[in-house]
């Protein structure tokens, strides 16, 4: 299973276990929350035009202070970044429930290898994932910062 199919999976798996204790709830969140990272990020180096599927057109991204509001907004700033092919190795991800019914917060933080360069660009970015009618989640909320220093 992979892709979109590996991520619907995950929801699915999320919506039954969501009447189950604390701890399950937790490790459904965290389930869902790894998922969704793995699948963002394939995309993103693999097939940019595709994270379409993921925003909505409410959807918010905040990349390196530039406030960007839509589907399109948000996908020509991803499309239109001045490196074609790249490369994110996940450090850390982190996973919560959100205020909203169903919603996950999710950290991330990493590296990110461009094409010519020496060193990696250490990199964070945090999504609130809202559930979706059709069962899967979108992006409501992302925000990216290079971490310099």
């Amino acid at each position: 299973m992979e892709g979109r199919d590996l991520l619907a999976y995950e929801i699915y798996i999320y919506v039954c276990y969501s009447g189950r204790s604390t701890g399950e709830m937790e490790e459904q969140v965290e389930t869902v929350g790894k998922a969704f990272v793995d699948h963002y990020y394939h995309l993103f180096d693999n097939d940019r035009p595709s994270l379409t599927s993921l925003y909505q057109p409410m959807s918010m991204l905040s990349f390196e202070g530039q406030r960007l509001e839509g589907t399109e907004n948000i996908c020509n700033k991803l499309n239109q970044l001045p490196f074609g092919q790249c490369h994110h190795a996940i450090s850390t991800i982190d996973a919560q429930p959100s205020s909203f019914p169903g919603g996950i917060m999710v950290f991330v933080s990493g590296s990110l290898q461009l094409p010519g360069q020496d060193y990696p660009l250490r990199f964070s970015q945090m999504f609130h994932l809202i559930p979706a009618a059709e069962g899967n989640f979108f992006i409501q909320n992302d925000i990216f910062r290079l971490n310099y220093g």
